[in-house]
């Protein structure tokens, strides 16, 4: 049973009517409009850099951070790569997740700002993050590096992973999926009646923002949904899922398919959790945390 936090917080997301930026179709193209008039800042909080030394390059026209610990070498590397959608910034938990990597896992943290849809489609972006990739793992050694990415986000770092097993076999220490959408199609069966209580998001706008990032690449092409990608020759996967998270149906497909192509997949799937909720502030999203964080420097070790 969710501990009373996780409950009180799920209330309040519906109360708050959080799921209406995925509500429609129109709601979605709404967002995308004013995001075109009035973009979204992914600038990190100030507050970060009083316990981490942050720099920012381009890599093309991907604004992408580094984030490190303070007066210390990082002991692992990180390239987290953010949800929303992909027609969403960087926000507020995704920072905080950031700060926890950095001053508890003393980890050096690779964070892309990448390009959003519709500007930003699959076809453009899962290269450029499997270049990023390839090029944290040359600079801190594959033993250890840590990909790491939340819904949105875990399906980029995902085809991102396949796309560089593929070129040159190369793999991360360990790959770690928040929530992972991973099925841009939206068709499982099951789908439906998870839907019905999940108090972050919808399958009507999932299906508008899904259709943006494919741009003119079908939604089974495995740079739009790696779930259709293949998984022998991946890194070790860890998957976090809560059971009120109309995306949970993509997890349970993953552990299936992985572990019928011989993938190594640590499962974690919390009952009455939504959407993302190792990100939030409950107990269980503290304890997924502290997973993670364990996962770093056990690659750290390697």
């Amino acid at each position: 049973m969710p501990s009373l936090r996780s409950r009180a917080l799920s209330a309040a997301l519906t109360a708050a009517g959080r799921r209406r930026r995925y509500a429609s179709a129109e709601a979605v193209r709404a967002r995308v409009a004013e995001s075109a008039r009035r973009p979204a800042s992914h600038l990190p909080p100030r507050r970060l850099g009083r316990v981490a030394d942050i720099s920012r390059t381009f890599v093309g026209a991907w604004p992408v951070y580094d984030v490190s610990p303070l007066g210390t070498e990082p002991a692992a590397h990180v390239l987290y790569v953010h949800g929303g959608g992909y027609v969403h910034e960087l926000e507020r938990p995704h920072w905080a997740l950031i700060r926890t990597l950095v001053t508890q896992a003393r980890a050096r943290v690779v964070v892309p700002a990448y390009i959003l849809a519709p500007r930003g489609t699959a076809d453009r972006t899962v290269p450029v993050a499997a270049d990023l990739l390839s090029g944290l793992i040359a600079s801190g050694g594959s033993g250890g590096t840590v990909l790491i990415g939340d819904s949105a986000g875990a399906g980029l770092a995902l085809a991102a992973a396949q796309r560089l097993r593929d070129r040159t076999g190369d793999q991360p220490s360990r790959i770690v999926l928040i929530s992972p959408w991973l099925d841009l199609s939206m068709s499982h069966p099951d789908q439906a009646a998870i839907g019905a209580a999940d108090p972050l998001l919808a399958v009507p706008g999932l299906l508008e923002a899904g259709r943006l990032y494919a741009g003119t690449l079908a939604a089974d092409d495995p740079r739009v949904s790696p779930l259709h990608g293949g998984f022998a020759g991946l890194a070790p996967m860890t998957v976090f899922t809560g059971t009120r998270d109309v995306l949970t149906t993509d997890s349970r497909e993953l552990l299936r398919r992985a572990r019928a192509d011989g993938a190594e997949v640590e499962f974690h799937e919390a009952a009455g959790l939504p959407h993302g909720y190792p990100l939030l502030p409950v107990p269980e999203g503290r304890a997924a945390r502290e997973r993670i964080v364990e996962l770093i420097r056990s690659a750290a070790e390697l």
